[in-house]
């Protein structure tokens, strides 16, 4: 048996921000608490779906004590405020950090059993679904809006925890390319490559099936085209960027990831790196590492981004092909080809401890042990 979670609805295309005062009224909604960060407040994104509120008249209270990587206090934070603003949904205008708070907040404020935060870690047994989300994505990567997953960071273990809950998923989905045209070129690239690894591990999953593969394999082939162009911010290329990391989300949601992502997760947690460059740096060489676990999967990624003459290849041809593809597009918009920047070598046994605990670790098309990953982390030094 299989299954695929998905938003009720989704709106998509340039300036479809418009429909968020419509669904919020449609369903008898009266007040929004607003999840949005202090960078696009200040930047004035916020503002341009904060107007289509104040157009139809629909109160809200915003709240903006998230971080880049949010903490168990700002979700904690975040409850309190829903509570005291007496709103009935949520409006996550954001990357994953908005939407991944709200998400949390949501839920907690539907079963208040789990206001510790981590008890929500895993597969939580919440038994009711969040208060309604409508999430409007301003990065093209994480794919949050459509997903059933949300990652909290717990400073005081210097750790981050995966959640996994069909109850979290907004109900509404609001893909407005326009609003993700402020993201420096750095940001798209780095989102960029977070969406491609969704699409990457998602295919190669031991949990992957016909459904989530055309999802996958769709995804890879639109983000490989359109990465470059969106780096320079050009219409179409975010325009398509919008639409790949989205479909990418309409699969991983459903099977789960991998060791890229327990790997980016414990890098995250002790030096507050940005995700999509944890993934990003990491992607080529856990594909390495996990070629020989993936059958022709790898033959099937490179000929969606863009390889030639992959029908005749070897495995060995076409394995080295697509790993060699993606860590070429990654060098294409300036992603750093290692980790020497950012890992401390007496670091390495922690994280590599936190990734063997990570949830995504055991959707690995081949099973890693704590010497894998320390030998993978240290490869990239």
């Amino acid at each position: 048996m299989a299954r695929i979670v998905l938003n009720e609805t989704s709106y998509h295309g340039a300036g479809c921000r418009t429909e968020l005062a419509g669904e919020i009224a449609r369903r008898g909604l009266k007040k929004a608490l607003v999840c949005s960060d202090p960078g696009l407040i200040g930047c004035g994104v916020t503002d341009k779906v904060l107007a289509v509120l104040d157009g139809a008249g629909i109160p809200y209270t915003l709240y903006s004590d998230i971080k880049p990587n949010p903490t168990i206090q700002n979700v904690q934070a975040g409850v309190a405020a829903y509570r005291a603003s007496g709103a009935d949904c949520l409006v996550a205008v954001g990357g994953g950090s908005s939407i991944d708070t709200a998400k949390a907040i949501g839920i907690i404020a539907a079963n208040p059993a789990f206001e510790d935060v981590r008890s929500l870690e895993g597969v939580a047994p919440t038994q009711y679904p969040s208060v309604p989300i409508l999430a409007v994505p301003t990065t093209a990567g994480t794919a949050a809006e459509v997903t059933i997953n949300y990652v909290i960071t717990d400073t005081e273990k210097k750790r981050k925890f995966v959640c996994v809950d069909v109850h979290d998923i907004p109900v509404v989905a609001i893909v407005d390319s326009e609003l993700m045209s402020s993201m420096p070129p750095s940001l798209t690239a780095a989102t960029g490559m977070d969406a491609l690894t969704h699409a990457i591990e998602g295919y190669i999953t031991k949990a992957a099936w016909e459904m989530t593969d055309m999802f996958h394999l769709k995804a890879i082939e639109i983000i490989s085209r359109s990465l470059r162009s969106a780096v320079k911010g050009e219409k179409q290329g975010r325009e398509d960027m919008a639409l790949g990391q989205y479909i990418a989300g309409m699969g991983f949601s459903n099977v789960g990831l991998g060791i890229v992502h327990s790997m980016a997760h414990a890098l995250g947690a002790v030096y507050d790196t940005p995700h999509g460059v944890a993934n990003a740096i990491l992607l080529p060489t856990v594909m390495e590492y996990n070629a020989d676990a993936t059958g022709e999967k790898y033959r099937d990624i490179a000929k969606a981004m863009g390889v030639a003459g992959t029908e005749t290849m070897t495995a060995a041809q076409f394995r080295k092909a697509a790993c060699d593809a993606v860590r070429k597009l990654a060098a294409d918009v300036g992603i750093p080809r290692d980790l020497k920047q950012i890992v401390k070598e007496e670091d390495i046994p922690f994280l590599a401890e936190s990734a063997m605990a990570d949830a995504c670790r055991p959707g690995n098309p081949k099973e890693p042990t704590y010497e894998d990953i320390v030998a993978l982390y240290k490869k990239l030094l």
